[in-house]
């Protein structure tokens, strides 16, 4: 029986339906995931082009709080090259992370084909901008320590391979495999979400417990708070506005307790590589619970790709991508007994399993 043509089970599911199908969703619980999912890119991007104004929000010195840049990051952010680094940043991550959304809405990709591809690479060259603009920034940004670093760095490479292997995957029309290196390309960016919910849990718990310090440049330190202030708070800064050390850094308790812009930013700055590698780990895991859990609408993209790599003359049909049959040891790809269409219905039967069903779904 058609997905879209079940008999529903209540009013609230007939009412779903005209919400979720019309996208492309013929399951409920996929649409939720989506939304979910998606939602949450979609969410935090649209609270975040307010940084479009450089000058006007994300550096303005008089806007204090969530609204700008943690305090003490543009004292660097105004000097370049890490204007620039920012800039280009900020630029292009936020229209990717909007434009990305659109490139998981299953009516999208089945009917608007052509949107969905210069859609794509749009994507992709904003967001591999944007990822040379960050590694420009790394050195300073939250006080710029080597697990900072070493997390920018894992993160450009990560995102970065899987924008390869993706693109690899699609000129062979190996569609399952695009499918799935794509997910976790914007599974791996948008754990920078979840890396600021973490920081900010870490850096209140840091803040209890006390005894946490770490160094600041008087420069930056000046720039939150002024010279008198400095002086007043860091005695240690004098030797700096005496034009003796122009390199100068003085120990920072790191926390929010006080209200001391100083200690907040050093607060978020010390927990952020840590918050960082954590968010990075659970995107990494969950990414690969969601394929392994989603296993129909692989098996749905794999006999698309036979059949379309068939009509090409591909010399294996089914597994002329990136896939574990042409890398590693797996069993030869057995191809649906049903085309493309009958499978969409879910009316699709494994070969290697005669008799059995497989249910389809549009997942992301």
């Amino acid at each position: 029986m058609d997905n879209f043509n079940r008999i529903p089970a209540n009013s609230f599911v007939v009412a779903m339906r005209k919400v979720y199908n019309p996208i492309g969703f013929s399951k409920g619980y996929n649409f939720v995931l989506w939304f979910v999912t998606i939602g949450y890119i979609m969410g935090f991007t649209l609270a975040r082009l307010q940084y479009l104004s450089f000058y006007g929000i994300f550096c303005n010195p008089r806007i204090h709080g969530a609204s700008g840049a943690s305090p003490g990051e543009c004292y660097f952010y105004l000097q370049n090259p890490f204007k620039i680094g920012m800039m280009l940043h900020l630029f292009c991550i936020l229209p990717a992370g909007f434009l990305v959304c659109f490139q998981f809405v299953p009516a999208i990709r089945h009917k608007v084909i052509l949107f969905h591809r210069i859609n794509g690479y749009l994507v992709i060259l904003l967001s591999l901008i944007a990822n040379a603009g960050v590694l420009v920034v790394a050195q300073h940004a939250f006080g710029g320590d080597m697990a900072t670093r070493i997390l920018t760095g894992v993160l450009v490479v990560s995102t970065t391979l899987a924008y390869i292997f993706a693109w690899m995957n699609i000129k062979r029309l190996q569609i399952d495999q695009h499918r799935a290196w794509m997910i976790r390309a914007w599974g791996y960016f948008s754990s920078i979400i979840t890396l600021r919910i973490i920081m900010f849990l870490a850096a209140l718990i840091i803040s209890s417990i006390g005894g946490f310090y770490t160094s600041r440049p008087c420069a930056q330190i000046a720039s939150i708070v002024g010279q008198d202030m400095t002086i007043n708070l860091y005695p240690g800064c004098l030797p700096f506005f005496q034009g003796k050390n122009n390199a100068l850094e003085v120990v920072v308790k790191a926390g929010f307790p006080n209200g001391n812009p100083v200690e907040i930013g050093a607060g978020l700055g010390i927990t952020f590589g840590s918050a960082g590698w954590l968010a990075f780990w659970i995107h990494a895991v969950a990414i690969e619970f969601y394929l392994r859990l989603t296993p129909a609408e692989g098996q749905r993209l794999r006999q698309v790709s036979y059949e379309r790599q068939l009509e090409r003359g591909f010399r294996q049909p089914g597994s002329a991508g990136l896939v574990a049959q042409r890398l590693g040891d797996a069993d030869p790809y057995v191809p649906l007994s049903l085309g493309t269409d009958a499978f969409r219905r879910g009316e699709g039967y494994m070969l290697s399993v005669p008799g059995k069903k497989t249910g389809v779904e549009d997942t992301l």
